[in-house]
């Protein structure tokens, strides 16, 4: 199965309390599959390498590669 991976903005009630009192209006989070990821990031580029993260920890799991290999 291919996951998907993205980055969605939230704003005003969806900030997280946190981020509020900072006043700060908007975040971003990761979504994988549609399933929020993580905290909260206050810029688009903290949730743009944590999806680039996410990316490649997954690339590790594709169908087809083992996440652990056997030693003989």
């Amino acid at each position: 199965m291919h996951s998907k991976v993205d980055v969605a903005v939230m704003i005003g009630s969806g900030v997280p309390p946190m981020l509020r009192d900072l006043g700060r209006k908007a975040c971003w989070v990761v979504l994988v599959n549609g399933e929020q990821r993580g905290t909260a990031f206050a810029s688009r580029v903290e949730a743009e390498e944590c999806r680039q993260a996410w990316q490649a920890k997954l690339a590790q799991y594709r169908p087809g590669r083992h996440a652990f290999q056997h030693s003989a």
